[in-house]
């Protein structure tokens, strides 16, 4: 092969991997306000669930739309993040519901112990069982 053939070669690569990245970064997004909950759950059993066998919560839950019930034990709010922690049985962990910034929110303030049920992405258990995109789903 001549050098001529080798940098041809080299940008059609390029290009291609450009094409990709440009599409991945354009992806629709899922709606998660009509999106069908894959599962449902609540709160203390998705964290037993997580604190009894990592691996195999994850492969039940990870990366699927779950819709999870508790009572809030606290909100944060970083910039534009919103965090609602629910409580569980268990001493250490909890789950953490962050909202969805692609959605609009008719409620973004909760009270302690209120109970709620939030429809989200798991994305895994790290000090929390950790769900994103979340909306709140009417009761």
């Amino acid at each position: 092969m001549n050098k001529k053939n080798i940098i041809i070669g080299l940008l059609l690569l390029v290009l291609a991997g450009a094409a990709f990245g440009f599409y991945l970064w354009n992806k629709p997004q899922k709606n998660m306000t009509s999106a069908a909950a894959d599962l449902k759950i609540e709160a203390n059993a998705i964290v037993t669930a997580f604190e009894t066998n990592e691996a195999e919560a994850n492969t039940k839950y990870l990366d699927k739309v779950v819709a999870v019930s508790g009572k809030v034990k606290e909100t944060k709010k970083e910039g534009d993040k919103i965090s609602i922690f629910l409580t569980s049985e268990s001493m250490m962990y909890g789950v953490q519901c962050n909202l969805d910034p692609l959605s609009k929110h008719g409620k973004t303030e909760f009270s302690v112990g209120e109970e709620v049920v939030f429809k989200g992405i798991c994305t895994g258990f790290l000090s929390d069982v950790v769900i994103e995109r979340c909306v709140l789903v009417n009761n």
